[in-house]
């Protein structure tokens, strides 16, 4: 398949809405859910249900602003279209998808590293260096990328269907004993029960973020104006009625006190309620859940960089495509030397918190955005449309999220987020970004 207006290939629409909400559910069912749910019992004792039912709500309103935008205009790169199309500032679309890159960047470094930890615990592979494993990790992810879409989905659908065989697991071997304590026991406090359940869904926030990464696929989903906002909520719909029952079940099979205390939270909740299950089983699914999070973010981060290069913001040489395998090979490859540099340096802890700030500011952005281009007369109207007000209280949820994090008092992943930010502003002044007329024509084209 080629261009239009060339003869240069494309990527392949070949994704239907089953295989697109199986991508983003394997987004939001990250391995972080194994140790998720023993933080949450800290401060929500054995409520932490309605943490994930609340934060489920305030995710959900930038969920549907993406959904809506993906129906309106279906782009890799999508984030950084609606904010030039919008705002029509270089500079902040630059910013934008750059901060989205950045984010997948250091997502992908930090799994990468937990992989080969658990590699090698798994096989006993003492003598092998940690980086060594990392690298070759990140090579497989890489090849099955260039390879195709098909075969990245096919990946996707393997690990996904481990990680959530893990979750219902844990399900199945404890829902006898739901019933058996009360569900609104919450640990001593000073505040309200509104103020502790707000606390808990900060914390929990950040398991229903997968439409950034389903946003930039949406030229490689089949009708995506239909398709992209069916899958987008089904992920979420789904991946809440999930975490819901894991945390019953978690609360209902071991006391909120020791469940919060124990290293590996849904590991205890198995050895209890079916200690005939091997211990090793859940580090088998942690290297499915995590590689499957590593290879999603690789994804992201690649067709966000092919959008950006189709909107004149980065080098063209990133927005080709292999005339064979139909994938943006060139980004593909940019992306891993930054990523296999990020995790030979080990602890990336600071940054990887600071680039969710980032991601929060992105998400305040693109929910602007929404709202200005919902207000524009003659911009064209998508097949999925929500009221003004979801993008206003997305926005203004991811504010009060972003107000929260600074104000814990880790001054170092602000500190790092601002100067990320100005190393990209630097970065857009070096190169020329944007001074063409290609992000012109590519904003007007539809």
């Amino acid at each position: 398949m080629t261009s239009p207006d060339s003869d240069q290939p494309t990527l392949l629409r070949t994704i239907g809405p089953f295989q697109l909400m199986l991508y983003g559910l394997g987004s939001m069912l990250g391995a972080g859910i194994y140790g998720l749910v023993g933080k949450a019992a800290g401060q929500l004792g054995s409520a932490i249900w309605m943490a994930f039912l609340v934060s489920m709500v305030a995710a959900l309103l930038t969920g549907l602003s993406y959904a809506s935008i993906a129906s309106r205009y279906p782009k890799a790169g999508g984030a950084a279209y609606v904010t030039q199309r919008a705002y029509g500032k270089p500079l902040l679309s630059y910013l934008v998808g750059l901060a989205v890159v950045c984010s997948g960047l250091t997502s992908i470094a930090t799994q990468s590293n937990v992989v080969a930890a658990n590699v090698k615990a798994l096989f006993g592979w003492e003598a092998v260096p940690i980086e060594l494993l990392a690298l070759g990790f990140l090579l497989i992810i890489a090849g099955v990328l260039v390879r195709g879409i098909r075969e990245s989905l096919w990946f996707n659908l393997v690990c996904t269907g481990i990680e959530a065989a893990g979750l219902l697991l844990v399900i199945a071997v404890g829902i006898d004993h739901w019933g058996s304590v009360s569900l609104l026991e919450v640990p001593p406090h000073d505040g309200s029960m509104a103020l502790i359940v707000m606390q808990g869904a900060v914390l929990t926030f950040f398991s229903f973020i997968g439409f950034e990464d389903m946003l930039n696929v949406s030229e490689e989903v089949k009708n995506p104006r239909r398709n992209m906002p069916l899958a987008m909520i089904s992920a979420m719909l789904i991946a809440t009625a999930i975490y819901m029952a894991v945390a019953i079940t978690a609360v209902s099979v071991v006391p909120w006190q020791e469940l919060a205390a124990a290293a590996g939270p849904l590991t205890e909740v198995v050895a209890r309620a079916a200690p005939w299950f091997p211990a090793v089983g859940f580090t088998f699914i942690t290297i499915f859940a995590v590689a499957n999070t590593a290879l999603i973010n690789y994804l992201m981060a690649s067709r966000m960089l092919y959008g950006l290069s189709h909107q004149g913001l980065m080098p063209r040489a990133l927005g080709k495509v292999h005339a064979r395998r139909q994938t943006p090979h060139v980004a593909i490859a940019a992306l891993f030397g930054v990523v296999a540099a990020l995790a030979m340096v080990g602890d990336i802890k600071e940054l990887a918190s600071a680039t969710v700030l980032l991601l929060l500011s992105v998400f305040v952005v693109v929910n602007m955005a929404l709202v200005i281009l919902k207000r524009r007369a003659g911009e064209a109207r998508g097949a999925f449309e929500v009221p003004v007000l979801v993008p206003i209280l997305g926005s203004l949820i991811c504010l009060a999220l972003i107000v929260v994090r600074v104000s814990e008092g880790h001054w170092v992943a602000p500190a790092i987020a601002a100067g990320l930010l100005g190393l990209i502003g630097v970065l857009y002044l070096v190169t020329g970004a944007g001074k063409g007329d290609r992000i012109a024509r590519f904003t007007q084209a539809d």
